[in-house]
């Protein structure tokens, strides 16, 4: 994390000056969020384990869900990524909704910032921050258990994609949240249920019809299912259209939030 960290006040150097700001304003993402790294950091990954550990005693003897992977192994991959989404949208939601609330954030307006670069300053720190969780848990599982990578391209496409896709939902969540319970509200039963909901303590192919069709209309199957994908070589769906699915709609929503920014909706006056 360190090291991470000391890479980013080496590319502030060697930073060229027109994104002078926005480089500004993520390194003070960054740092806002590792100063309290064992709430940010450290209790997701306490969080994955817990699950790691409970759902793997339980299931681990009685399930096995592709052919030479144990319940445990597939566990994993999906509490990674579930951990990523969380962390990605929780960093830019919680910054943009604390400034809110405590009317700093006209000193960020009133900065020479574009909104592209305000976008673009949250997003990357919401990747950052959802990539450091997700190898830290990766990291302390394969202590544990094996967890070989079969396809590690598309371990980190569904990575940053992923994180970026809820980064950039975390931003449309902070301008149109006014109070903390709001913000709440979007966490517990949006993100939540779409999260344990999204195949990663099983297949949705173990789904009756029904909610195994209602499952391919919850966008995060398909990053819970293509990360997978690069684990093992195997998965409920293409990695390829998984990935086009993802990949559309992190476009979609960037043009959204692109669209609310410039116009300053909820964030002047």
């Amino acid at each position: 994390m360190f090291l991470l960290i000391w890479l980013v006040i080496m590319l502030e150097k060697q930073i060229i000056h027109p994104f002078r700001g926005a480089f500004t304003l993520f390194k003070k993402e960054i740092m806002r969020f590792w100063r309290v790294s064992f709430q940010t950091v450290a209790a997701p990954v306490m969080t994955a384990l817990l699950y790691l550990l409970v759902f793997s005693h339980v299931l681990s003897r009685n399930v096995q869900v592709y052919e030479g992977v144990g319940y445990t192994q597939f566990l994993i991959p999906g509490l990674i990524m579930m951990s990523v989404l969380q962390n990605a949208f929780a960093n830019s939601s919680s910054s943009i909704i604390q400034s809110k609330v405590m009317g700093n954030i006209v000193f960020l307006l009133l900065t020479p910032i574009t909104y592209t670069e305000f976008f673009l300053a949250f997003l990357a720190a919401s990747i950052f921050r959802g990539l450091v969780v997700g190898i830290c848990i990766y990291l302390v599982s394969i202590v544990f258990i094996d967890l070989p990578i079969a396809h590690p391209g598309f371990v980190l496409m569904f990575g940053l994609l992923g994180s970026a896709l809820l980064g950039t939902f975390g931003i449309i969540a902070g301008i149109w949240a006014d109070k903390f319970d709001q913000m709440a509200a979007f966490q517990n039963f949006i993100i939540m249920p779409l999260s344990f909901l999204s195949g990663v303590f099983y297949s949705i192919h173990s789904l009756p019809p029904f909610w195994k069709t209602v499952s391919h209309f919850n966008p995060f199957f398909y990053m819970i299912d293509g990360f997978r994908y690069g684990f093992f070589g195997m998965g409920d769906i293409s990695p390829y259209f998984s990935l086009s699915i993802v990949l559309l709609s992190f476009l979609v929503l960037s043009w959204f939030t692109l669209i609310l920014l410039k116009s300053g909706y909820k964030l002047r006056g």
